[in-house]
């Protein structure tokens, strides 16, 4: 998980972000008026994993406005456009969340986070196939190995679930947005539970 500054104006955004790339990507140029992939990747620290740069990218451009937005946009290459295109992120209420969530897709997500520090409060379980081990599985306990918090909206009582592993530092109990990926836990260590969904955090921002 990581805080992410984001872009104040769009001079700003494109000069970072139309860097060149690192040096062994020589195809790239900086100040050329093409933003391509190794050039986003090297602002956001990311490697090989699409969906999350435009997670990344999407944050970044938050404080931006509609036309600014579409600016920048405009400056990916063709096929970083149809990625963004392809991960861009649903914008949710985590009263929302569990309606009208898509499982794997990005999510941003705005609230409180509220710390659960019990596992009396919370029980769920990542329930995974191990690798070339016929009907073995992995059950991992979701708050022994997460940070898991309790996100409310100002309209509803009711809450939703974003976890982040726990090698990262503590999010803030104040008003942020988060941004991650939507997956499941199950409700108890048996595969066939009930499923529920929660966030997984990659990133936030202070409002």
């Amino acid at each position: 998980m990581k805080k992410i500054e984001p872009y104040s104006t769009i001079e700003g955004a494109i000069k970072s972000l139309d860097n060149g790339g690192r040096f062994y990507n020589l195809l790239a140029k900086a100040e050329d008026g093409v933003i391509n992939p190794s050039e986003v990747v090297k602002v956001g620290g990311i490697f090989d994993d699409r969906q999350r740069m435009i997670l990344f990218l999407e944050m970044a451009l938050l404080k931006l406005n509609q036309e600014e937005k579409d600016i920048l946009i405009s400056k990916l290459e063709s096929d970083l456009q149809k990625t963004y295109r392809k991960y861009k992120s649903q914008i949710l209420l985590p009263s929302e969340a569990k309606s009208k969530g898509i499982i794997e897709s990005n999510v941003l997500i705005t609230g409180v986070p509220v710390l659960i520090d019990s596992k009396s409060d919370f029980c769920g379980f990542v329930i995974t196939s191990i690798l070339n081990r016929e009907n073995a599985l992995c059950i991992i306990s979701l708050i022994d190995e997460y940070d898991v918090y309790e996100l409310r909206d100002e309209k509803s009582v009711e809450t939703f679930f974003i976890a982040h592993a726990r090698a990262s530092e503590k999010l803030p109990n104040e008003k942020i947005t988060i941004g991650g990926v939507l997956t499941e836990f199950n409700c108890t260590e048996s595969a066939s539970s009930p499923k529920e969904k929660f966030l997984e955090v990659i990133y936030y921002l202070e409002n």
